[in-house]
């Protein structure tokens, strides 16, 4: 980007060089996140000093190429994974090389992951991992899952099945076999019929709702499908807390903030194929542009990665 609103191009850049504590990755993928084009759109620039020209994404996946001074963690040749993102620095890692604090989120690769899929973990399974720990989730408990097909939405619902929940995932019917796949117990099509309405078909009320979608009017509608003590969590900041509070409902609105250790529990899980990654689309460096564009018009299904 060369500027907030501008249209996203490739472009030469110089190769960064690491300093103290930093490692040099040569990126192999990067995973996309609707986060990515809200800050080429400007949504940060009143309260992050971005440098220009800044490289657009977080997430990627790569081998250390070098490391700089008083780097204990990582070495030339690791696999890892992470996330690249640095605004005050014009850093992302929608690119050939980036450098990154060897204490930022990044892990060694999860064994039997391929590049691409390791770069579709970071932000979308960190997100969902801390929603579904908000949420309060565990054995027999009931959770609506909206918004369920998405990057963050399908990690979500593998968490919530991992802790032994019943999941609900809106989704449309041609998806409904693979939100199975990934844990859910069952689906509502949010195209068809009122959510609310498909859930108490089925339900006398539930546990806990975890919205990566909606905005406030939704939420109070959805609000009334939790049990007194429930749980609505939101990831973009669409929850009202206090008036949660007043109904004897927990709300939270979650900003995650990657860890080390985040990540590398995540990593365990992956080779312990508790969870898996969904990447329903690649494409290469040059295409990222259209993909940014084409990420505005919403309804993913799955992560979108670039092959770098």
């Amino acid at each position: 980007m060369s500027e907030y609103g501008a249209t996203p191009s490739v472009m030469d850049l110089p190769l960064p060089e690491p300093g103290p504590g930093e490692v040099l990755v040569k990126l192999v993928a990067a995973g996309m996140n609707p986060v990515d084009w809200k800050i080429a759109d400007g949504m940060l620039k009143d309260s992050v000093d971005a440098q220009f020209p800044l490289v657009l994404g977080a997430d990627g996946a790569g081998v250390v190429e070098a490391v700089g001074p008083d780097v204990g963690r990582f070495a030339a040749g690791d696999q890892v994974f992470g996330q690249f993102r640095d605004l005050t620095r014009g850093c992302g890692s929608y690119a050939e090389y980036a450098v990154v604090d060897q204490d930022a989120p990044l892990a060694r690769m999860p064994q039997g992951l391929i590049y691409t899929q390791a770069a579709g973990v970071p932000m979308a399974a960190m997100t969902g991992y801390t929603m579904v720990r908000e949420a309060g989730l565990d054995v027999g408990k009931t959770v609506l899952i909206v918004g369920a097909t998405g990057g963050v939405g399908q990690f979500a619902v593998q968490f919530a099945a991992d802790v032994g929940a019943h999941v609900i995932a809106t989704a449309h019917p041609d998806m409904d076999a693979e939100m199975r796949r990934l844990g859910a117990a069952e689906t509502v099509d949010y195209g068809r019929a009122d959510i609310g309405e498909q859930v108490l078909a089925n339900h006398d009320g539930i546990d806990a709702i975890i919205d990566l979608v909606s905005g406030p009017p939704e939420v109070d509608a959805l609000t009334g499908l939790l049990r007194p003590g429930g749980a609505y969590v939101s990831s973009i900041n669409a929850v009202n807390p206090d008036k949660m509070a007043s109904q004897q409902l927990t709300g939270v609105n979650i900003y995650t903030q990657g860890t080390p250790e985040l990540l590398a529990t995540i990593a365990d899980m992956l080779d312990a194929s508790r969870i898996r990654v969904a990447v329903a689309r690649e494409v290469p460096l040059e295409d990222a542009p259209a993909a940014v564009a084409a990420g505005r018009q919403g309804g993913a299904r799955g992560k979108t990665v670039i092959r770098i």
